[in-house]
């Protein structure tokens, strides 16, 4: 089993209940061991013009080699009414893997540690509720990463009660 972090987001279609529906769905996963979600993030989209993202970040341990999952992921985002329009556009969810254990892999379909969460404030603050000390396997360490990508354009939503 390995640790992976999935990036989740979301614009359309109740964008807090659809991360409710994607954990429900994460924690189905097969060969996969639910470990938690951080607080739900409110962010500014990529693109001008578009309803502002609900961002979140899960952890699982799973035996799911990284494509499988990967191909798990994007059949949870069909079931729940993802089309690919444009990138960085408006969606229903988005899963994206931002780190699977150790590995570093860049295949055609899949990057991880994901190419650009360094950069994204709301993978990043998600990302240190969940594994405050995290290195990763490139050796960047999160804290690093934090410290050079402000906490700006992010609203923390309270807890459900």
């Amino acid at each position: 089993m390995e640790r992976v972090y999935i990036g989740m987001g979301s614009n359309l279609a109740d964008p807090a209940e659809q991360l409710r529906s994607a954990i429900t769905a994460l924690t189905q996963l097969p060969n996969s061991q639910w470990i938690g979600v951080s607080a739900l993030y409110i962010s500014d989209s990529l693109l001008p013009g578009q309803p502002r993202f609900t961002n979140a970040v899960a952890a699982l341990d799973t035996g799911l080699a990284p494509l499988e999952l990967l191909d798990r992921l994007q059949a949870i985002e069909l079931d729940q009414g993802r089309e690919r329009h444009e990138r960085w556009g408006p969606r229903t969810l988005d899963l994206d893997i931002l780190l699977f254990g150790e590995r570093l892999i860049d295949e055609a379909r899949l990057k991880v540690p994901h190419y650009h969460m360094h950069a994204r404030a709301f993978v990043l603050y998600p990302l240190a509720e969940l594994a405050p000390d995290l290195q990763l396997p490139d050796g960047r360490s999160l804290s690093q990463m934090l410290a050079d990508c402000p906490f700006e354009g992010l609203e923390r939503l309270p807890a459900r009660t």
